[in-house]
């Protein structure tokens, strides 16, 4: 088990930036899959990105050129910049933890997007 605590959400105009972070409290390099999520009202929980304990990162379409996810070990913290923003990026958006034996999230944090 791993506790997951997400930070840095707000409220943004079109075209802006926000940072998002996540802090775990295991080693993140001790994960196998980190990543973060987002759920809008009335639609799915959607992946936006994830990264790997060896270092692979992969990002959803709708996000790609946007988003970038990185880590940083000696934190324990996951994060998520997020650039040019769009009032379609609106949700909540979820820390993920995976590996075998849990896969665990935080509680949100809420991104709104103003056009």
């Amino acid at each position: 088990q791993v506790q997951l605590v997400e930070s840095g959400g707000g409220l943004v105009g079109a075209g802006g930036s926000l940072k998002l972070s996540c802090v775990a409290s295991e080693y993140i390099f001790r994960i196998k899959i980190m990543g973060w999520f987002r759920q809008a009202p009335g639609k799915q929980r959607e992946l936006v990105a994830t990264m790997t304990s060896d270092g692979y990162t992969n990002y959803a379409d709708s996000v790609k050129g946007r988003f970038t996810i990185s880590g940083d070990n000696a934190k324990n913290t996951m994060y998520l910049q997020m650039n040019s923003l769009k009032p379609e990026d609106t949700a909540v958006y979820y820390c993920n933890a995976r590996t075998p034996g849990y896969n665990d999230w935080g509680p949100g944090t809420q991104v709104t997007v103003s056009s």
